[in-house]
């Protein structure tokens, strides 16, 4: 520590806030769009841009967002698209779930025919069979 550090009390330690990304909404998009169609004189659109705090390639993407129209509407919901869950769908599921469960017990209850028929092998003894 120099001379100087402890003449102040130790460090001096910034802490910087983390960046987020500015959001601007529909309405400001197209509150800033009219009024840089609005400037007349030279020099105009860049004070607009200054006072603010914007970039041109905003202004660039937000006239070319207005000439697809989707600066007209209300905001495009973001995310993935919701599926509607179609009630079939939950059936057809639920069925499947049931035939797997029968089939494995199906399966032990033939293993457990095969296993009756090798034991009585070892021993000796005869099965009764069924008849119908």
């Amino acid at each position: 520590m120099s001379v100087l550090e402890r003449a102040l009390g130790g460090l001096e330690i910034e802490v910087t806030a983390k960046a987020t990304r500015r959001r601007f909404t529909v309405e400001y998009k197209r509150k800033i769009v009219r009024e840089a169609d609005a400037c007349k004189t030279p020099g105009a659109v860049g004070a607009l841009l200054r006072r603010e705090g914007l970039y041109s390639s905003h202004l660039t993407t937000w006239r070319a967002a207005r000439e697809r129209g989707e600066l007209a509407g209300a905001p495009k919901k973001r995310g993935p698209v919701r599926r509607v869950a179609d009630p079939r769908d939950k059936k057809l599921a639920e069925q499947e779930r049931e035939i797997s469960r029968w089939k494995k017990r199906a399966e032990r209850a033939e293993a457990l025919v095969e296993l009756q028929k090798q034991v009585a092998a070892l021993l000796g003894t005869p099965l009764a069979t069924e008849t119908s």
